[in-house]
């Protein structure tokens, strides 16, 4: 009886301080929250954008570029300051971000990636990112959205019926690093693109966020609630 105790205490211990498989970043606004998962497929983004919103980086930045039914676009640093009509979207820390493309990453609606300039390298920006709103493609979009915007790259089957019935923006593809789903709120992504916009894309209202690093134990329980057996959805 007494092994079978021990055994049981340990087990128990086990899964209560298993590691989890994946990090969770919250994203709060005032138009709501979200909560997003970061791919163990990119680790250079990951770990950068970790980096970043434990060191509260991000709290006090804006989304200052939104476009309905494609992104909404945050992480400039000079947007902590901005005045009312400033242009925004050149702000960034002193390095990039290695191109981390990989063919099962792609931009559904709800993804996270990382905003660069035009180097030749595609690297990313230190600090820009985007969460895609997108929007839903037929497959007679899609062929032409692949036929005059893709350089000859294919869209794979399955990716067309996400395309399709989830949404998305599929000319990104290979092209910006996705790193990152939302996997609850994505109510605030639609939120924030519904925002009236100035110059530049840049919202009329301010729309300021707070991000903060999920602890282990929040985590465990998204992956639970979740069923995560694989680093995507």
């Amino acid at each position: 009886m007494k092994k079978l105790s021990v055994f049981l205490l340990i087990f128990f211990a086990g899964s209560v301080f298993a590691k989890p498989k994946h990090d969770f970043v919250k994203i709060k606004t005032s138009k709501g929250e979200c909560i997003i998962m970061l791919y163990n497929q990119t680790p250079k983004h990951r770990d950068n954008f970790l980096k970043l919103s434990r060191e509260g980086f991000y709290n006090g930045t804006l989304f200052h570029r939104v476009i309905k039914e494609f992104m909404i676009q945050g992480g400039d640093p000079d947007s902590k300051t901005a005045k009312p009509g400033q242009t925004l979207g050149e702000g960034d820390l002193k390095y990039r971000v290695e191109a981390e493309f990989r063919d099962s990453l792609f931009h559904k609606k709800g993804v996270l990636a990382a905003a660069r300039d035009n180097n030749p390298q595609k690297e990313s920006s230190a600090s820009q990112f985007y969460i895609v709103q997108g929007k839903k493609w037929t497959d007679a979009t899609l062929d032409d959205v692949q036929m005059k915007r893709m350089n000859g790259r294919i869209i794979p089957e399955s990716q067309r019926r996400v395309y399709k019935e989830l949404g998305g923006t599929p000319h990104l593809d290979q092209n910006y690093t996705v790193y990152g789903e939302v996997v609850s709120g994505i109510e605030m992504i639609d939120a924030i693109a519904e925002l009236k916009t100035g110059p530049s894309d840049r919202p009329a209202e301010d729309i300021s966020m707070m991000i903060s690093v999920l602890k282990k134990r929040e985590a465990r329980k998204i992956e639970k609630k979740l069923n995560l057996k694989h680093n995507t959805l």
